[in-house]
C-alpha cells in the first residue's frame, strides 16, 4: 500500500501509540519480531520435564540439535542462584550475549574463558509453549548452572561479594550443597545396581496394574470399525463377515501394544498358553486387567481410529500415531517445516510375531 492510500488517523493513532512507548517497550517489541522471524532456525524441545534438586523445582529440556544438547530454563535457572526469576528488561535482557548474573565487574576474575564462552542463552521451540515472547523458550546449558554456583562461591569466600550479591552467593552454595548430595546418592545407586532395581522395580508396578495374573473372559477391543479402517487405508476390499485377516495385521496390533504402557507387550506374549508349535492359543486382551489394562487399551484404539479417520493412506497414518502415541523408550519423530515426514509402514519381519 502507498503512503497516499493509508488512513491518516490510522496513521496518527499508530504514531501516538508508537510515541507513548518507553524505549525499553519499544525495543522488546522489535525482539519479539526478530524472534518470530527466525523461529525456523531455533532447535526443538524434544523432551521436557522439572528437575528437582533440594527444594528447587526447575523447568528443563532436551533440543533435537545435533548434541541433543540438555537446558534449564532462564526462570528456573535465575531462581536456582537466588535472583528473580524474570530478567529485568523484560524478555529483551534474556537474549542478550552475556547473561546479566556474570556481568557484575567484581566476579569477572572468577570467571573462565571456557565459562563465558558456554554462557551464551540458547532459544529454543517448547513442546508446549506459553504466552510471551512468541511462543520462544529461553534457557542456559543445565552444564552451566553448577560453574555459575561456583564463580559465586568462590568470590563469596574470597570477600569479593557485594553486599546486594551476599544472597546469590549463599544460594549458590545451598544449590552446591544439595547437588553434591544427589550426586553422590546417584553414583551409588549406579555403582550398586540400586537404579537397575528402581527401574525394574517401577516396570513391575506397571505390569502389575496392567497385566492379569490369570486369563480373563474374554472382550472383544478391537472392532469392526477399526479393521475397516485398516483395510481403508491400505487399500483393501473389506468384507465385516470374516475374520481372516492378512497376517501383518497381527503385527500392527502388536506395534500398538508396544505404545500403551512399557514392557507390557513382552508380559502378556510371555503369559498367554500356546500349542506345540508355540502359537498363542489365547488373546492378548485376555491377560489385561479390568481396571486399568482394557480400559487404557479402548483409549488407545479410539485415538488410533481417530487418527484413521483423518488419514489418507497407511503412511499417513502411521506417522500421525508416531507423533500422537510414540512407543516406550523410542526417540519421537519430530514435525517438520513442510508437514509430516513420510514413514513407511513397519516392516513386518522385523516385527514381533502376531498375537
Amino acid at each position: 500500500m502507498d503512503e497516499q492510500d493509508k488512513d491518516p488517523r490510522k496513521v496518527a493513532a499508530g504514531q501516538a501509540r508508537a510515541n507513548a512507548l518507553t524505549p525499553q517497550e519499544r525495543s522488546a517489541i522489535a525482539r519479539k519480531a526478530a524472534l518470530t522471524r527466525h523461529r525456523k532456525d531455533m532447535p526443538n524441545a524434544i523432551a521436557e520435564g522439572i528437575l528437582t534438586i533440594g527444594d528447587l523445582s526447575m523447568p528443563c529440556a532436551v533440543l533435537d540439535d545435533a548434541d541433543n544438547t540438555r537446558v534449564l530454563t532462564q526462570n528456573g535457572f535465575l531462581k536456582a542462584i537466588g535472583r528473580h526469576p524474570f530478567a529485568s528488561g523484560g524478555t529483551g535482557s534474556a537474549i542478550d550475549e552475556t547473561p546479566p548474573f556474570l556481568r557484575p565487574k567484581n566476579i569477572k576474575d572468577f570467571i573462565s574463558e571456557d565459562l563465558e564462552r558456554s554462557s551464551k542463552p540458547i532459544l529454543y521451540l517448547p513442546r508446549n509453549p506459553t504466552a510471551g515472547a512468541a511462543g520462544v523458550g529461553y534457557g542456559y546449558r543445565a552444564r552451566l548452572l553448577p560453574d555459575v554456583c561456583w564463580v559465586y562461591q568462590d568470590a563469596m569466600i574470597a570477600g569479593k561479594l557485594l553486599s546486594s550479591q551476599q544472597h546469590i552467593g549463599e544460594a549458590c552454595r545451598s544449590f552446591l550443597k544439595a547437588l553434591t548430595n544427589f550426586a553422590i546418592d546417584d553414583l551409588v545407586d549406579r555403582a550398586t545396581g540400586f537404579d537397575d532395581m528402581r527401574k525394574r522395580a517401577a516396570i513391575d508396578k506397571i505390569i502389575e496394574k496392567y497385566c492379569a495374573a490369570k486369563a480373563l473372559p474374554w472382550v472383544r477391543l478391537f472392532d469392526v470399525e477399526f479393521y475397516r479402517q485398516v483395510y481403508r487405508l491400505n487399500g483393501w476390499p473389506f468384507d465385516p463377515e470374516t475374520t481372516a485377516r492378512p497376517g501383518v495385521i497381527g503385527h500392527w496390533t502388536n506395534d500398538l501394544y508396544d505404545r500403551l504402557a512399557p514392557m507390557v507387550r513382552p508380559e502378556l506374549h510371555r503369559r498367554v498358553r500356546r500349542n506345540a508349535r508355540g502359537r498363542p492359543t489365547e488373546k492378548l486382551t485376555s491377560y489385561l486387567t479390568k481396571e486399568e489394562g482394557k480400559p487404557r487399551l479402548r483409549e488407545l484404539l479410539e485415538g488410533a481410529k481417530a487418527l484413521m479417520r483423518i488419514s489418507a493412506t497407511w503412511a499417513d497414518y502411521y506417522a500421525k500415531l508416531e507423533i500422537a502415541y510414540p512407543k516406550f523408550g523410542e526417540t519421537l519423530t519430530l514435525p517438520f517445516e513442510h508437514g509430516l515426514p513420510k514413514i513407511k509402514s513397519p516392516d513386518p519381519s522385523a516385527l514381533p510375531q502376531p498375537s
